[in-house]
């Protein structure tokens, strides 16, 4: 029973991290980084490395994307203010 669990997480991950490559868009990519995250902590708790998984959460589901959604922001601020600077 214990494999089976391991095998369905495993091809859940898979999946995920694909979805997270194929992706284009940051933004959607950082949300779709953020459920990696979650499938990976998922993993590590199936696994029986709960302190991983713990480190995992902080890290991968909620410190990493909110990184990359505040970088997006930020760049995109800032085209847009270099924009409003050549139209005037």
């Amino acid at each position: 029973m214990a494999d089976a669990l391991i095998a369905v997480v495993l091809l859940l991950v898979a999946a995920t991290a694909t979805a997270a490559v194929a992706t284009r868009d940051p933004a959607r990519q950082a949300l779709v980084l953020s459920v990696l995250g979650v499938v990976l902590t998922v993993l590590f708790t199936v696994l029986q490395a709960p302190d991983v998984g713990l480190s995992q959460l902080a890290v991968g589901s909620a410190l990493t994307p909110l990184l990359i959604m505040l970088s997006v922001r930020k760049v995109k601020r800032r085209a847009r203010t270099k924009d409003e600077g050549r139209g005037g």
